[in-house]
């Protein structure tokens, strides 16, 4: 199987183009890749396949050959997640596994009890466009700006449903849950949970969702993936 890099800008068939600085250096150092080898290149328009056809250190070239796959949009909904910003490490993993479990848009959220108020976006953008290219999709999710849970709810678009993972509910996500909505956003809160006034706010969004994800307490990268997993088997299987 060929590498798969993001290339975002317009490929055409037959035409050349230059790598960015971080493939470059992927495609030297790391996979040591000679002139010749193929690569396939991906954007939200579909797949191609391509060959280096100019190499050295800091500079390579490339051919784009053929169109191999289209983009068809596969699934009824697009997932956004929200999620009150961690530490860096479990961040990280986060931004890896939402993407890889398909999510759209992930939106960086500070809330009372939130420690941490920052997102490198610089490498948060690169863990999303690496998670990408390792899952085989073709269009890395959005990261919003950083915003607070106040604003994040009043700016919630009518047509989402707001999925809360609360750690005090007992219920159980159905099917009927996912089809009222063009949009689902799942809402992951800190380590420490809400506090009392900030639950009140959300369980007062006329779309919201309170579920329960377990009957254990989460850390918050096992809450992503756990939530990410369960409407994800909702909406295929169900």
């Amino acid at each position: 199987m060929n590498i798969r890099l993001y290339y975002p800008n317009s490929i055409v068939e037959n035409t050349t183009g230059l790598l960015s600085k971080d493939h470059t250096h992927y495609v030297v150092n790391v996979m040591r890749l000679k002139r010749g080898s193929n690569i396939n290149f991906f954007n939200k328009n579909g797949e191609w396949e391509g060959e280096i056809v100019f190499l050295e250190k800091d500079r390579v070239e490339v051919k784009f050959l053929k169109k191999i796959k289209t983009n068809q949009v596969t699934g009824l909904f697009n997932i956004e997640l929200a999620i009150c910003l961690v530490k860096k490490t479990p961040m990280e993993t986060i931004l890896q596994k939402a993407t890889e479990l398909g999510v759209n848009k992930i939106t960086p959220i500070v809330s009372d009890r939130t420690e941490v108020k920052e997102l490198n976006y610089e490498r948060a953008k690169k863990i999303v466009i690496e998670a990408t290219e390792q899952s085989s999709q073709f269009i890395p999710p959005e990261i919003s700006k950083i915003i607070k849970l106040k604003d994040f709810l009043k700016n919630l678009e009518g047509s989402t449903k707001l999925l809360f993972a609360d750690v005090n509910s007992n219920y159980k996500l159905k099917s009927e849950d996912l089809k009222v909505s063009k949009s689902l956003c799942i809402l992951i809160g800190p380590e420490g949970d809400f506090s009392p006034s900030e639950r009140e706010l959300i369980l007062g969004s006329l779309s919201v969702k309170p579920f329960t994800i377990s009957k254990n307490i989460l850390r918050s990268d096992t809450a992503v993936i756990s939530a990410i997993s369960l409407v994800n088997f909702i909406n295929k299987f169900h």
